[in-house]
């Protein structure tokens, strides 16, 4: 950024007679609006130009004219080294958690595809690299958590993206937006039908008959999922449960004969996710989980849960299907998918991943901080909420 001078100001930035009337209508005990009005300025400019350059030396900030001008020159002074420059643990933290490797439940690294920085965007339908890839607001949001008494361990997520994508910066190598979920090396400016019973969705599984206590969150155990698709009718499927957004990754192995045997009409499907395949896989996955956790799943309108009579009946988990065309009925469903897309994205073979390595994805999902948990990961969200219900059974049974 070039060097910046307030000795003739623009207009956007407080000159020294502006500062020099708001000390002396600071002085008079007017208010920030009331001197915002005499200005002509935003109450925002002027509340924030009292507290960032008011004096400090006394027991109580003062606002002066001549300090406040020289802590805003002073400010204003261009180059600036870079946070993560000067400060290498911070950088380290930083570096660990947009990079950092995957490991499978045995401690062995979950390597993934090989892949190549190009320096472009990512690639639409080809290999990405596997890392932990907490995004910037991720890991601004919990250094607060992780040292909540070290003031020097804090960073914006701004000043994390500015580190990557703005040449220059230092400090991150720009090959680790690769690791950014969306994986883009520039950033990119913002820019039905009624649920009616047919074929496998009958009358009492439309979303319409879903219980209220889904819509809140309020109650955990009740999950959304659908099928992640990949090259050559390859598949894996997703459960997230709606309170803790806690990820279940449903592997899908090929049945014996397939690409061997020609299809028949009618006959198992052999990529793995037909109905009687599916059913199997998705009994085997939420197996892990609690009854309590167990209510109802909000499901796509694909014919692969078309056993979901079999279903209910073998989890005790009641089975609901969304409208037609109507995604955002899963919103929470949806949203991970775009996550997992960081590593399985479209047009690659989804059948090369054993069990063992979508249980790597999984935990990487569900140890990574999220806002609208609070900052908390959803692993952490979910072990508070059986806490809770367990507590709750002995409070019912006593």
């Amino acid at each position: 950024m070039p060097p910046l001078s307030l000795a003739e100001p623009s207009g956007r930035y407080l000159c020294l007679a502006e500062r020099e009337e708001l000390a002396v209508l600071k002085a008079q005990g007017l208010g920030v609006r009331a001197i915002a009005r005499c200005l002509q300025r935003d109450p925002g400019t002027v509340s924030r130009e009292l507290r960032r350059n008011a004096a400090t030396r006394g027991h109580t900030p003062e606002y002066r004219a001549s300090v406040a001008q020289w802590k805003a020159e002073a400010a204003a002074r261009r180059p600036k080294p870079a946070k993560l420059v000067s400060n290498p643990r911070l950088k380290e933290y930083v570096q660990e958690r947009l990079s950092g490797q995957l490991q499978r439940p045995d401690g062995t690294v979950a390597a993934g595809p090989l892949t190549t920085w190009t320096g472009l965007n990512k690639p639409r339908r080809a290999d990405r690299r596997w890392a932990s890839a907490w995004s910037p607001q991720q890991i601004s949001a919990r250094l607060v958590v992780d040292f909540p008494d070290d003031e020097g361990m804090r960073i914006s997520h701004e000043a994390i993206y500015q580190a990557l994508f703005i040449e220059g910066r230092g400090a991150l190598k720009r090959e680790l937006v690769a690791c950014l979920r969306t994986g883009r090396a520039l950033r990119k400016p913002r820019e039905r039908s009624r649920n009616k019973p047919q074929g496998h969705v009958t009358a009492e599984v439309v979303i319409s008959e879903r219980p209220a206590e889904a819509e809140d969150r309020a109650v955990p155990g009740h999950w959304e999922g659908d099928l992640i698709i990949g090259l050559n009718r390859s598949a894996i499927g997703t459960v997230v449960e709606r309170t803790s957004r806690y990820l279940l990754l449903v592997h899908l192995p090929r049945l014996e004969g397939y690409g061997l045997v020609a299809p028949v009409k009618n006959g198992p499907a052999l990529a793995g996710y037909g109905a009687v395949a599916m059913n199997t896989a998705l009994q085997a996955a939420v197996a892990s989980m609690p009854s309590d956790l167990l209510r109802s799943l909000t499901w796509d309108r694909g014919k692969e849960l078309a056993a979901h009579a079999q279903f209910t009946i073998a989890t005790g988990m009641a089975v609901y299907f969304a409208d037609p065309h109507s995604p955002w009925q899963r919103g929470t469903n949806e949203n991970t998918n775009g996550l997992l897309r960081q590593y399985f994205p479209k047009g690659t073979d989804l059948s090369r991943w054993n069990r063992d390595d979508l249980l790597a994805v999984q935990t990487a999902i569900n140890s990574r901080p999220r806002q609208v948990l609070g900052w908390k990961t959803p692993a952490e969200v979910l072990d508070e909420r059986l806490q809770s219900l367990q507590q709750a059974g002995v409070a019912t049974t006593g």
